[in-house]
């Protein structure tokens, strides 16, 4: 018996440009909008669809044996992973994705010591944690 690749595919945003890749390695992937399992033209490969945010936790408790993710989200999550291979890829472009501190233009913050004392918005609070600790500002 072929053993079978647990592999995890985030669904969402990159849901759509993750098919396209696979599509374009020479899989077919079909993805239904009722399940969160699609189906993939080779039997040892068992999909499915997750938040690109939970990946790394399911690779590294052992229910997926792979799983495509930012970086980003293995850095917040703090997960003990193998990183293999940089995938180049986004939702809208092939080229890298890069962070940003958004600020009003027309506002007081021009860098990031002037963010002292201020509400943050973010989904990456640990990340966004460590940042500022590494610039010395409480926020």
């Amino acid at each position: 018996m072929a053993s079978i690749l647990k592999l995890g595919l985030p669904k969402g945003s990159l849901q759509d440009a993750t098919v396209a890749l696979f599509e374009k390695a020479g899989y077919k992937v079909a993805v239904s909008s009722r399940s969160y399992f699609p189906h993939i033209d080779d039997v040892e490969i068992k999909p499915v669809l997750l938040r690109a945010q939970e990946m790394s936790r399911y690779v590294e408790d052992g229910t997926l044996d792979c799983g495509i993710t930012g970086m980003d989200w293995i850095m917040e999550n703090g997960s003990k992973v193998e990183y293999v291979s940089e995938l180049v890829y986004s939702k809208a472009t092939a080229t890298k994705v890069r962070w940003v501190l958004a600020v009003p233009e027309d506002g007081n913050i021009k860098s990031v010591k002037d963010l002292a004392g201020k509400k943050i918005a973010t989904e990456v609070v640990g990340i966004t944690k460590k940042y500022l600790a590494k610039n010395k500002v409480k926020a």
